[in-house]
């Protein structure tokens, strides 16, 4: 068959489609549109199901008869992918491209689906919409063997009139979907390249008089209580139209009839709808035998003085960014995955969310009115590839290549007006994005004025207006938001500092959760409340993108870039999410939740019970949000547990109450005075009673239980290698080369399976990707420890052993040097006290902490500092210091790339139990991290489920540990939670 190649001509982007209109499904009767479910309609007819399919690499290899049985031999389910059903490859790359870069031609070896199946329709006066909600790349399709039309736009709706080819009785539909096409040129979004029908597809039956669009909009008045809705129609034919317009308990409030295209309804009292809030109102149209219902948020988002105000309000965009992804069905997602996706965040006090980097679903975009979430929505744009044109590196002297080329403008234009369209009548969307990374010019300050014209209701965004072609400025007049990606919260004090651009400020992207991270969400929220003018920001991102591909060793195996033998790939860049690729959260998560919590103590004094509580909501008075529940933790113990009178929440959103709480009248000595907010009444995704937030000021202690002391002499002896220090129940072994211990044997057990030895490295993180070569380069990965001399000293309590010492990698100066004495005491116990100093020319190290490689049955934690999750300098939010016990392996956090993890920041004790003997370290402030796996093994492997245990269980405790941060993406690791030049440790350890 001889194809049209609209496939590689910018001149024919659509073939026979039906104009761009807003989402919307009409029903047979009032009581189905009012119920909303769309597949419940008697005027939607489903094509979702098991369809006819052939799979051809090229375009070139497509059968001449495209409608025989034998050019479509296999079964595929619509809605998927094709590549999760086990055609084709798996491809992911980020920024570039996957094909040459020569458009509008693509590759001739262009892999292709054919997809073909039958259905029955009743021909009669009605008309036939034919819709698919989302294709990738582009599509053909033919209605019983006749041509229909051409469409592209991957995440946008293709409309076609199918009734004149239709008939009574069975019908053919056949629809050929090309991998690449022109269109791929503005489709290169950071995601796992999947092609085919990977969206519902469906017919419309639609009266011959019936509305074939409308757009809803409310005027409010200046304090909010009134409103005027107006609803402009577009119809054919003359029919008038009924309306009706109900509250949020159905009850009607308005109606009326038009015979006009456009009707009014004024409203007193009204209920606004916010994200806190999202109430909705419901207007219902019947034009003839058709009826839509549509939900209406009243709400007003506009910029005042450089603030964004919803209602009049100053509000933060605690926001995430949300691919449609999953493991199993790749972009395919349902209504099951989207209400988990909500749920989890809802759950974890998220508030917005970016479409990242196209038009989600219709449906999930009804959810957020539903829910309560802000949304940008964003086109389905994206051209970041064009910064590897010339050398294959990147550069940024590219940016701009199709953005300033007028010939794109049209392809710019219509990717921005088919998102706006589709979801106009959406309360949640706030914003609309031109596109993502996709240059700055001419084209785009087009869309820009075309968007703000069309629709001024709302405000404007693009980041890479941020970066005017030179010679030019910003964006003044079409653009209301000054977007940034990953600045460091310095450069945005600097960007307040300054003051010489009037715009609202946004992270569309940041605090890139890539792995162990990010470490610096609180940074960021005590920046965006610093500044009134920082409307907030979106987190990248929500989920770990992979393919699931079964299990093994126990495990989940999930592929990301390059398991799949493409080219090219970029590795698990993909793999950046706050939740893994099956939605259980990461400890970012829980870090960003808490760093979102309701309420906050500002201040206060824990001897005393004064608190000041500000309410971080935008909408909700504390009172009506939460509980709280606040306890005295002391000795590891909780000491008092009582509620907060619900009398003192009376805090209103963005306010501070200072609030005296009951105390006992007997507490002395040091404790911590912890509160934990618990929801208040049941909500769609949280009930009444879960934990939304925890917060604590004072500082509690560890209780630490006199040891024994034994009056025995210790026995030395020394050899050229080592030193042996021996009484009735112990029997150490010193290595005089290292510095450390080779053997500990105390009441007839050996507690070591390896040496000890000191420790600067650690499996680089996600966020360590650019600091680890720097790292490497110095052999901090091969670095051991060397002992000078050793001076051996009997003292009335033990012995002490005192070395100079060096922590040392071939080829290069000492890295650390300093000095260090051991005690071991006539019980038994061994203490440390050690300075050093890191070499100035080498890079901040990632720790420095001994190894202890204890035997493999000690597999019991307790210990007392930051938990029970993974904690570090700058991502111990959601975690407080406290007694807690858990297992080894459960302390592994089982990151898809394995990496450093499991880390207790600010710890006094951890032991480490078997079922006979343990060992206790006792310390000020160290970090432990006690795990079956080396950190040899965690760097080498690329997946968890190729990790093996080691013989031991391997007991890091450290001086110091630097933090995580978000350098995958974000700004370097602060210097604040790096470790510092000096190292000054003191420690006990106690071995029974």
């Amino acid at each position: 068959m001889k194809l049209p190649h609209y496939h590689e001509d910018f001149s024919h982007l659509h073939v026979n489609t039906l104009p761009c209109h807003a989402y919307f499904i009409p029903f047979g009767d009032r009581e189905s549109a009012l119920a909303g479910e769309r597949r419940a309609s008697d005027r939607y007819v489903s094509l979702n199901g098991v369809w006819r399919f052939g799979y051809y690499k090229s375009l070139n290899l497509l059968p001449e008869d495209v409608f025989a049985d034998a050019a479509a031999p296999d079964e595929i389910p619509v809605p998927s992918v094709w590549q999760c059903r086990g055609y084709d490859g798996q491809q992911y790359t980020n920024v570039r491209y996957a094909i040459p870069f020569d458009p509008p031609r693509v590759p001739p070896m262009n892999p292709c689906g054919l997809y073909r199946r039958s259905f029955a329709w009743r021909k009669d006066a009605c008309g036939a919409t034919l819709c698919f909600e989302g294709v990738d790349s582009c599509f053909h399709v033919w209605l019983n063997g006749r041509y229909v039309g051409y469409s592209q736009v991957s995440h946008s709706p293709s409309e076609f009139d199918a009734a004149p080819y239709l008939c009574d009785g069975e019908n053919q539909i056949t629809v050929l979907v090309l991998k690449w096409c022109d269109g791929t040129y503005f489709e290169d979004q950071d995601k796992l390249r999947q092609s085919g029908i990977f969206r519902d597809v469906y017919l419309l039956r639609r009266d011959k008089a019936c509305i074939r669009n409308f757009r809803v909009t409310a005027a409010l008045s200046e304090g909010y209580t009134r409103a005027n809705v107006h609803v402009s129609l577009e119809k054919d034919g003359s029919l008038p139209v009924r309306y009706a317009l109900l509250d949020g308990e159905n009850q009607e409030i308005a109606a009326g009839e038009t015979a006009g295209d456009t009707l009014k309804i004024a409203l007193d009292q009204i209920h606004l709808w916010n994200a806190e809030d999202p109430y909705l109102y419901t207007l219902l149209l019947q034009c003839g035998s058709e009826w839509i219902a549509e939900k209406v948020g009243l709400r007003e988002v506009r910029v005042e003085n450089n603030v964004v105000l919803v209602n009049g309000v100053p509000v933060k965009f605690k926001g995430v960014n949300r691919h449609d992804s999953d493991p199993v069905v790749g972009p395919a997602v349902d209504k099951a995955h989207m209400l988990r996706d909500l749920a989890l965040m809802k759950q974890h006090n998220v508030n917005a969310i970016r479409t990242s980097h196209y038009p989600n679903a219709p449906e999930f975009l009804q959810l957020c009115d539903q829910y309560g979430f802000y949304v940008i929505a964003e086109a389905d744009l994206e051209t970041h590839g064009v910064v590897f044109l010339e050398k294959g590196v990147y550069d940024e002297a590219n940016y701009d290549y199709l953005a300033t080329d007028p010939q794109y403008g049209p392809v710019v234009l219509d990717r921005v007006q088919r998102s706006v369209l589709r979801d106009v009548n959406r309360p949640s969307v706030l914003i609309w994005s031109m596109g993502n990374e996709a240059g700055m010019g001419v084209n785009f300050d087009r869309a820009l004025a075309w968007t703000k014209r069309f629709d001024p209701t709302r405000l404007t965004h693009y980041e890479r207006a941020s970066y005017p072609p030179k010679g030019e400025e910003i964006n003044q007049t079409d653009l209301d938001l000054y977007s940034r990606m990953y600045p460091s919260v310095q450069e945005i004090d600097q960007f307040f500092a300054d003051g010489k651009i009037s715009k609202p400020y946004i992270l569309c992207e940041y605090c890139h959760s890539m792995g162990n991270g990010p470490g610096d969400l609180e940074d960021y929220f005590q920046c965006f409340h610093r500044h009134p003018g920082h409307c907030g920001g979106f987190i990248w991102e929500w989920c770990d993108h992979a393919v699931y591909l079964g299990e093994e060793n126990g495990r989940k195996k999930y592929g990301y870039g390059g398991d799949f033998g493409e080219y090219p790939q970029d590795g698990n860049f993909c793999m950046d999410g706050l939740v893994f690729p099956d939605r259980r959260p990461h400890t970012g998560l829980t870090e960003y939740k808490n760093v979102l919590r309701p309420a906050r103590i500002v201040d206060g004094d824990e001897k005393t019970g004064r608190i000041s509580l500000w309410n971080t909501l935008d909408f909700t008075n504390l009172r009506d949000a939460v509980t709280v529940v606040y306890e005295i933790r002391q000795d590891g113990q909780t000491r008092f547990r009582a509620d907060v009178p619900q009398a003192l929440l009376d805090i209103p959103p963005h306010e501070k109450r200072e609030i005296t709480l009951p105390l006992p009248a007997d507490l002395t000595g040091d404790y911590a005075l912890h509160i934990t907010e618990y929801q208040k009444a049941d909500a769609p995704f949280v009930r009444a009673g879960d934990a939304v937030g925890e917060d604590e000021i004072g500082r509690q202690h560890a209780m630490r239980l006199p040891r024994a002391q034994d009056a025995g002499e210790i026995t030395v002896e020394e050899t050229p290698a080592t030193i042996i220090l021996e009484d009735k129940g112990f029997r150490y072994t010193y290595n005089k080369a290292t510095g450390c211990f080779d053997q500990w044997t105390a009441a007839g057990r050996d507690y070591f399976a390896h040496p000890m030895g000191f420790n600067i490295w650690r499996a680089p993180t996600d966020n360590d990707q650019f600091v680890k070569g720097a790292w490497m380069n110095c052999g901090f990965d091969h670095a051991y420890s060397r002992a000078y001399e050793t001076s051996v000293a009997q003292t009335e309590t033990g012995v002490t052993l005192s070395t100079d010492f060096a922590v040392v990698v071939p080829s290069m100066l000492p890295l650390v040097k300093g000095h260090l004495i051991w005690t071991v005491h006539q019980n038994g116990d061994i203490s440390l006290s050690l300075h050093g100093e890191r070499k100035e020319s080498v890079p901040f190290l990632p720790r420095f902490g001994l190894r202890l490689f204890l035997q493999k049955d000690m597999d019991q934690l307790r210990y007392f500092g930051f938990g029970p999750g993974e904690s570090y300098i700058d991502k111990h939010r959601s975690c407080f210091r406290h007694v807690y016990e858990t297992a080894v392996r459960a302390n592994h956090e089982d990151y898809v790339k394995p990496q450093e993890n499991g880390s207790h920041w600010d710890c006094e004790y951890v032991r480490v139990n078997g079922e006979k003997s343990g060992v206790a370290v006792w310390g000020d402030g160290f970090s432990f991290n006690a795990s079956p796996y080396t950190q040899e093994e965690l760097t080498q492997k690329r997946h968890n489920y190729e990790l093996e245990e080691a013989d031991a269980t391997v007991l890091c405790v450290d001086a110091q540990m630097s933090g995580v941060g978000s350098n995958s993406c974000g700004p370097m690791l602060a210097e604040v939670y790096r470790a510092p030049r000096q190292i000054d440790f003191a420690c006990r350890f106690e071995i029974n």
